[in-house]
């Protein structure tokens, strides 16, 4: 199901748009067959950028944490999914125990957590919120400054399984990224831990999903007759950097100039008066920490002390050692003249919805996640099976349409990276 879009961008649609939506039964069919090799991730969330000529993922959470910026007319499909992932986790599953991030301030996070929590007991379970906080001892009412409230509980560990009092989960599902590392409370379960630890920023590297997703890329533009480069950011790394000691520095330099260089050709290929730039960030993490937009190669030379010092920390105090150079694309979008990217939200392979991340002091080129963004819900009036529902070939549901085809592609590397990546295997 295709939800039609009510709060989207006017305009034409754009050639690569149409290319999708002229295959649309090739596109489906071979989602199906992937979908039959492979495990979909229980969830995930897709950042996109378009800039027109160029529709492309530039990052994918496998621990998403915005299901309370989704309209609430997105919840009947949240919940379908929810329902046809769980039967295929743990079909006779009736208790689960959902584990948060450590954020109890974080009134927008915990908010998410009501909408997650929610989502899943709508599909059918007994849900209880676990935490692996030192700060939380025994039940806690959390504020979500909205008039409402989460309780969380410290778990305990009884021999392989994960429980809390009076409440011995399935399955546990976690909404913790694993930042920090893997807790040794969590590891060895005989119940099932979704998604699995390894999905985790722990072990979990940007880099290894962009080279599935790049295979993903080559399929797919093979499938509808296209050049893969217009839905697959180029990319590089560097293992060993050191921000604080400009470790790495001439590395970094190289391989941003060498990637520079392949966009460059690219453009005077299409056409595109635009300016070349990267984007370098960790390697691992997320919540738009330890990142930058970089439009030469003198530009990561001789940082100063509050630059290497925003790229030397990520979330939970993690130091930087290793970056992931990617191509930077450009959005063209923009909500009330503010820029903006969009969000699609997946549960199990199906789209159920998303949001406009939106920046008013950020530039068509630079991280949207950041401090003073806010978040526009692509509200939906009613939903359509078909993407041109409305008869016109350049309808809402059609941008959308493809949003959640490049969107999907990202899931879909996620589940190739998580197969090759699994420790168990």
């Amino acid at each position: 199901m295709v939800p039609h879009l009510t709060t989207a961008l006017t305009g034409p649609l754009l050639d690569l748009e149409r290319r999708i939506l002229g295959a649309r039964p090739e596109i489906e069919y071979w989602f199906r067959t992937q979908w039959l090799e492979y495990s979909s991730p229980f969830y995930a969330s897709v950042d996109l950028r378009n800039s027109g000529f160029k529709l492309a993922p530039v990052d994918t959470n496998l621990f998403p944490g915005g299901f309370n910026n989704l309209a609430e007319e997105f919840l009947p499909l949240s919940v379908q999914a929810a329902m046809l992932a769980i039967e295929k986790i743990c079909p006779e599953a009736r208790r689960f125990m959902l584990i948060p991030e450590n954020h109890t301030r974080n009134i927008y996070y915990l908010r998410n957590v009501a909408a997650l929590a929610n989502i899943l007991r709508q599909a059918g379970l007994e849900l209880r919120l676990g935490s692996l906080s030192p700060e939380i001892t025994e039940p806690t009412r959390l504020d979500t400054g909205d008039g409402h409230f989460i309780e969380v509980a410290p778990v305990q560990r009884k021999g392989n399984r994960l429980v809390m009092e009076g409440f011995d989960p399935c399955a546990v599902v976690l909404n913790n990224d694993l930042s920090a590392g893997i807790p040794d409370i969590l590891k060895n379960l005989e119940q099932n831990v979704i998604p699995p630890l390894h999905a985790g920023w722990a072990t979990r590297r940007k880099s290894q999903h962009f080279a599935a997703y790049d295979r993903v890329a080559k399929d797919f533009a093979q499938l509808i007759g296209i050049d893969d480069w217009l839905v697959n950011p180029y990319f590089s790394t560097c293992e060993e950097v050191n921000f604080q000691e400009r470790l790495g520095e001439e590395c970094l330099a190289a391989k941003v100039d060498e990637l520079l260089g392949k966009i460059r050709s690219r453009y005077l290929q299409y056409g595109v008066d635009q300016d070349p730039f990267v984007i370098v960030k960790a390697n691992a993490g997320t919540y738009g920490m330890g990142i930058m937009t970089v439009k030469s190669p003198d530009d990561v030379r001789g940082l100063n002390r509050k630059q290497r010092n925003k790229m030397s920390v990520i979330k939970e105090g993690m130091e930087v050692s290793e970056v992931i150079i990617q191509e930077g694309v450009y959005t063209f979008e923009s909500i009330n003249e503010a820029v903006a990217e969009p969000v699609i939200y997946m549960i199990d392979h199906f789209v159920v919805g998303g949001f406009y991340r939106v920046h008013t002091g950020r530039g068509i080129d630079e991280n949207l996640n950041a401090p003073g963004m806010h978040f526009v819900p692509l509200a939906f009036d009613r939903t359509c099976s078909l993407p041109d529902c409305q008869g016109q070939p350049d309808a809402p549901p059609n941008r959308f349409y493809a949003y959640g085809v490049v969107a999907r592609m990202a899931l879909l590397a996620a589940a190739i990276e998580l197969q090759e990546t699994d420790p168990e295997a």
